[in-house]
Order: C-alpha cells, then sequence, then structure tokens
C-alpha cells in the first residue's frame, strides 16, 4: 500500500485546509486511517483517524470540534478538514493507514502499518 498526502500549504490563522491522501496498491486490506503530525522539536502525535466502515472517528482534543475526517473506500481516499487553525496547529501531518479491517479506531503510531510522505501545514499568526 502506497500513500499520498496533499493540501498543505501556508494559511493565515482562522482559515482552512482540506489534507488528502490517495491510497493505492493492495488496499483491500487497510482499516483504520488517520493523520498525524509533527512539529520541530516535538513528538509525532495523533490528529485524527478513522474506522474502515467510516462510522467511528476520533480525534485528539486539541482539534476535536474544528476538524472532520472523512473516506471513500471506493476513491480509496481520506480526508482531513481543519478549520480555525491556529499557528500551533503548524507540522509536518503525515496520513496513515492500518493493515486489516478493523472497527476501534487506532491512535498510537505503533499501531499503523503504512505511512505517507508528509505534507507541511503553516499557520502564520
Amino acid at each position: 500500500v502506497q500513500l499520498q498526502a496533499s493540501g498543505g500549504g501556508l494559511v493565515q490563522a482562522g482559515d482552512s485546509l482540506r489534507l488528502s491522501c490517495a491510497a493505492s496498491g493492495r488496499t483491500i486490506s487497510m482499516g483504520t486511517m488517520g493523520w498525524f503530525r509533527q512539529a520541530p522539536g516535538k513528538e509525532r502525535e495523533f490528529v485524527a483517524g478513522i474506522n474502515w466502515s467510516g462510522g467511528s472517528t476520533s480525534f485528539t482534543d486539541s482539534v476535536m470540534g474544528r476538524s472532520t475526517i472523512s473516506r471513500d473506500n471506493v476513491k480509496k481516499t481520506v480526508n482531513l478538514q481543519m478549520n480555525s487553525l491556529k499557528p500551533e496547529d503548524t507540522a509536518v501531518y503525515y496520513c496513515a493507514a492500518v493493515r486489516g479491517i478493523d472497527t476501534v479506531v487506532k491512535e498510537a503510531a505503533t499501531d499503523y502499518d503504512y505511512w505517507g510522505q508528509g505534507t507541511q501545514v503553516t499557520v502564520s499568526s
């Protein structure tokens, strides 16, 4: 499975961004898809995730209420819509996927089997 993330950029505080991740390869085995981010000098952290059916989602507290995540298993994509962006959202964002169909959204990076390259999100104040 290969994951290709896109949609990052330089925005101002209060703006919105839509990050997209397209999967290719043996995607039939993909379960939870998620987004992580890593800011300079900080550890990679979970941002949002969605299970295989799309019926369960999870968000880190700092983005909850201003972000949505969705997936299209036909198009093999997962999207993260982030609104009311803050300077502290600045980071490299990575999409990731878990091998195997699941019901519970995984939040630990170690649970993910496939990773895309990062896309930079920079929020200016």
